[in-house]
């Protein structure tokens, strides 16, 4: 079925957005309320919920402490139609979540006017309904995608319980202490997301066989049901819709977070020492071929004349070794993962773009470039003339002085592909340092 056909035949749904945990793995304090783009992390989470087109109803579930932070707050959507105390225990919340639904029923409290005006006429309202669809929902999950709630929506009201999953990429091993004693199968894996979906009438029935209060703990709603013998319906997830579970999570969720330009309040940690990391070094290489075309392009500087460099981009590898520096150094990956070739880059894509998106993902995990060691390596052409210019160019693009830019160049000697003249390598170290609130120079 399609995301279209999905929105159209699934009826309005409910939420219960679970926000009632400890944060006992973030370092510094409560995870949902750290300020992400000037606003609490929660926020964003209940937005992106609420963006779903079948989401009409939002019970918020947190702790007692945090009622009078979230009622003075002013970002709730008009969607959250209640917010209620949770337990100690994620399904005491849920418990929590589903009797607040039952009681708004039971006094005819339906979507607010905001939220039935973006609603289709056939689905609007909340009246109480055995197979009602009610999701749950994550507090920690920011980005979740409108359409994989859709689709969640979508298989719980058709098949009575679903859950969005994701496979299993890495080689999962088994250990005992710090000795790997095997390695797991990891065929027929997958790791859960949230929301997970549920016809009430299927949730009521497996509380009611495993009460709330009782002796089991579930990490989630599916292990619930599976303990119920019930089936559980599996739909594709989403690899950017990510759990915020430890502080690196944070810069993670606000690459992908539409917030613009902003710094993540993390500096604030290091002056406080919740978190060690004064200086990061990252090392990023780079090596292509040269291909058919004109002109070459390194350290953002055209070459009129010379043969271009084979890739899916311009094919900078300056840039390239430069943007995988700054990311690993960040510990956020590499410029593969960043700007995967297809749709979101496009092929001859200008390489300083794709060191300004690696440069942004930096900056929003709350560090800033300090300088740049760059070495280039190729027997062809003779570069040493520009160097300067594109050590001016590299520290412009960062907002670094140039002094802080070494670039030298190599004719590789003879040896391999760089000596020989039918590529171009590059080899960056970069040195960066935690954000602070000074404007960049």
């Amino acid at each position: 079925m399609s995301t279209d056909a999905a929105e159209e035949a699934v009826p309005g749904v409910d939420a219960i957005v679970v926000a009632a945990g400890a944060s006992a793995r973030m370092a510094g304090g409560d995870k949902l309320a750290v300020s992400v783009g000037g606003r609490p992390l929660l926020a964003w989470t209940l937005a992106a919920l609420a963006a779903a087109p079948c989401v009409e109803r939002v019970v918020l579930v947190a702790p007692p402490e945090r009622v009078a932070w979230l009622a003075d707050g002013g970002w709730l959507p008009p969607a959250v139609v209640a917010t209620v105390d949770g337990g100690a225990r994620r399904h005491e919340s849920v418990a929590s979540g589903l009797a607040a639904l039952r009681a708004l029923d039971a006094a005819g409290v339906a979507p607010s006017a905001t939220v039935e005006a973006d609603r289709p006429a056939a689905r609007r309202g909340g009246a109480a309904d055995p197979d009602r669809v009610v999701l749950v929902h994550d507090g920690a999950r920011p980005i979740v995608p409108p359409d994989l709630v859709t689709r969640v929506a979508a298989a719980a009201f058709q098949h009575g319980a679903a859950i969005p999953v994701t496979p299993v990429v890495e080689t999962l091993k088994r250990v005992e202490g710090d000795v790997v004693t095997g390695t797991v199968d990891r065929s027929g894996l997958g790791a859960s997301q949230t929301p997970q979906g549920f016809r009430r009438s299927v949730l009521a029935a497996a509380f009611g066989r495993f009460p709330p209060d009782g002796p089991e703990t579930w990490t989630d709603e599916a292990a619930l049901l599976e303990a119920c013998s019930m089936t559980v319906h599996a739909v594709p997830g989403d690899p950017t819709n990510l759990k915020v579970t430890y502080p690196d999570d944070l810069a993670r969720a606000a690459a992908h977070l539409p917030m613009g330009e902003t710094t993540l309040p993390i500096a604030a940690a290091f002056a406080a020492g919740a978190v060690e990391r004064p200086v990061r070094v990252g090392f990023g290489e780079d090596l292509h071929p040269f291909g058919p075309g004109e002109p070459l392009v390194l350290g953002g500087i055209a070459f009129p004349g010379a043969p271009r460099l084979h890739g899916h981009s311009d094919g900078d590898v300056v840039l390239h070794a430069v943007a995988d520096a700054l990311l690993g150094a960040a510990a956020l990956g590499d410029l593969g993962r960043v700007a995967p070739a297809g749709p979101e880059t496009p092929r001859g894509v200008d390489s300083r773009s794709l060191l300004e998106r690696a440069l942004g993902l930096v900056r929003a995990a709350g560090w800033t470039p300090s300088s740049i060691d760059l070495t280039i390596a190729g027997a062809r052409p003779r570069l040493g003339a520009r160097l300067p210019q594109m050590a001016d160019a590299i520290s412009a693009a960062l907002g670094i002085p140039a002094e802080r830019v070494s670039v030298k160049a190599s004719t590789g000697n003879l040896v391999g592909p760089e000596g020989s003249g039918r590529a171009i390598g590059a080899r960056a170290v970069a040195v960066l340092v935690p954000a602070t609130s000074e404007p960049r120079p």
